[in-house]
């Protein structure tokens, strides 16, 4: 039986970096004495909370919507969202000149919600326990001719996400180091999907490790049965980004094959991250950015004297959730 080729390779995320370079922010890697000394390993930071639109989101965002035809930018595009991935599809709407309509859960923090509209998109709520948001979103798209841009399950929006990884990668080569170990949180899957591409390709011995909530550890679980399985009865977590309750089909015929396990970390452990990275670091982290470190300082990975870098995917966080953590 011959294997079927993965959905995207290292080309698509060098294609895609030349996409996004002239928009995208080309974020740095961060080590910091007080956390490698807390952790006994050399621990780099990958801050795409400084991405533009606060995540890591509008790369893959922009890659996908720059590549739709122009005789189909007309009738705009269409994305369902928490948030982040919501902004990301505005922004880069508005910087192609397209219309911009995202679905997202009524629940979803204001702060990502009034963001998304100060792109210029139009925001339609959903109830997250009795809506089926990718029904509404393809929908509007059916009746006004859009383009829909999924969040994770599309070749463009994973190529995008992995020029994270392929960034990772040229900067531990030009500090002379191997990572050991590399740890991005996960929802549906893009992100670890396309850095893990990116990464395993010039360092095929790296170790990719999946971040995830207690309550949401789909790709953890998935992971140890072989195949896409969702976690048990959904529950609530401060992670608001990462409350996927599948593993996408795409990202993981990706991720089944390049990572090596999944870690989670409890609310309480999250929020202990927000905070150090706050005042230790000077770092403002969402919740969902945030899990892979509270994995680190919760004890969740054997690193010590290892190579490690973490990604903090993202910081659009609401201010009184913040306030409250870092308390």
């Amino acid at each position: 039986m011959t294997e079927q080729p993965l959905p995207i390779g290292p080309a698509d995320i060098d294609a895609a970096a030349r996409v996004i370079a002239p928009f995208a922010i080309r974020t740095p890697l961060l080590s910091f004495p007080v956390l490698n000394e807390r952790v006994g390993a050399k621990v780099f930071l990958k801050p795409e909370m400084l991405q533009r639109t606060g995540s890591f989101k509008f790369r893959g965002a922009f890659n996908k919507v720059a590549s739709i035809p122009q005789d189909k930018r007309a009738g705009g595009v269409v994305a369902f969202s928490s948030g982040n991935h919501a902004q990301g599809v505005a922004a880069a709407a508005k910087i192609l000149d397209m219309q911009a309509t995202i679905v997202m859960p009524a629940d979803a923090p204001l702060s990502k919600r009034e963001r998304t509209k100060s792109y210029g998109a139009e925001v339609v709520l959903y109830d997250r326990d009795r809506d089926d948001r990718e029904a509404i979103s393809r929908g509007i798209a059916e009746k006004r001719g859009a383009t829909l841009v999924r969040p994770y399950d599309d070749p463009f929006v994973i190529a995008g996400q992995g020029t994270a990884g392929r960034e990772i990668a040229d900067d531990m080569a030009a500090l002379g180091l191997s990572p050991d170990i590399v740890v991005a949180p996960a929802s549906g899957g893009g992100l670890i999907a396309g850095v893990a591409t990116a990464v395993k390709a010039r360092y095929p011995l790296a170790q990719i490790v999946v971040a995830e909530p207690e309550a949401f550890d789909d790709h953890g679980i998935s992971l140890t049965a072989g195949h896409r399985e969702p976690h048990g009865p959904a529950g609530r977590t401060i992670c608001d980004a990462l409350m996927a309750l599948i593993p996408g089909e795409m990202t993981f015929a990706i991720n089944s094959k390049l990572l090596a396990r999944g870690v989670t970390a409890s609310d309480k452990e999250v929020g202990a991250a927000v905070a150090f990275a706050y005042r230790e670091l000077k770092l403002v982290v969402e919740p969902g950015g945030a899990v892979g470190l509270a994995a680190l300082l919760a004890g969740r990975l054997d690193v010590a004297g290892k190579n490690v870098v973490i990604v903090l995917s993202g910081g659009n966080v609401d201010a009184d959730l913040f306030a409250e953590l870092v308390a």
